[in-house]
């Protein structure tokens, strides 16, 4: 980006690089008002990107009616994926912060993205519409206390291993599914690791990228002197 003292220089190619053309979006448009029709005060708020993408947050005693009304009225009838995500900021800062130095004032503000939120976590689905190919992205909140929400294995068999997921990685109960085993973690391990407070041991240890583990400099000695680029 040039400094401002020389943005006076620079000139479009074309006086047409100065016209903005809002990009119209007639089909997720009328899909939109579609979808508030099908699920009414089910539909807590809502989001659109002409030319983008849809999202939709609905309550969350709402959640598994809303995604049959989805599939069985706005023929959003293919399942690409089921997740949580955790909005509040890492108290533990970035990976990329180096341990050996004090730590940064941290914004610890949670912000929920597109279509808003009231608590900390949120379920998210992805369900596709087979013909016209356009996507729709559906949140609800998960209470702090107790994140619980319906299962969708009824709607779509294909949610069964993604509830896992987020059951085992973010500590959501997912209400009806029939068996919520943990697939990738010990039986015994405590906590849920995709939790944004849940405590990376190895970005405490070294700095992201790991600094500790540059290689010497190609020609340097193996004395450990770091001026040949050894971290060691």
């Amino acid at each position: 980006m040039l400094p401002k003292s020389q943005s006076a220089e620079v000139r479009p190619l074309s006086s047409n690089s100065e016209i903005t053309t809002p990009v119209v979006d007639t089909a997720r448009e009328e899909l939109l008002v579609a979808i508030k029709s099908s699920l009414g005060d089910a539909v807590v708020d809502s989001h659109l990107k002409p030319g983008d993408d849809i999202w939709i947050r609905v309550r969350n005693d709402a959640w598994q009616t809303s995604i049959k009304k989805l599939r069985d009225i706005n023929s959003f009838d293919y399942f690409c994926f089921l997740s949580a995500i955790d909005w509040m900021p890492s108290p533990y800062g970035r990976g990329e912060d180096d341990p050996t130095e004090p730590a940064p004032q941290r914004d610890m503000t949670i912000r929920s993205g597109y279509a808003g939120g009231e608590t900390r976590m949120q379920v998210l689905v992805r369900i596709v519409n087979s013909k016209t190919h356009i996507g729709l992205n559906v949140k609800a909140d998960v209470a702090d206390a107790t994140p619980t929400i319906d299962s969708l294995i009824t709607v779509f068999a294909g949610a069964n291993w993604h509830e896992r997921e987020a059951h085992e990685m973010f500590g959501i109960e997912f209400a009806g599914h029939p068996d919520l085993r943990k697939m990738y973690l010990p039986v015994d391990f405590e906590g849920h690791p995709m939790r944004k407070d849940f405590p990376l041991l190895a970005r405490m240890v070294k700095p992201w990228p790991g600094i500790v583990d540059v290689e010497p400099l190609p020609g340097g000695d193996d004395s450990g002197d770091s001026s040949d680029g050894d971290a060691s």
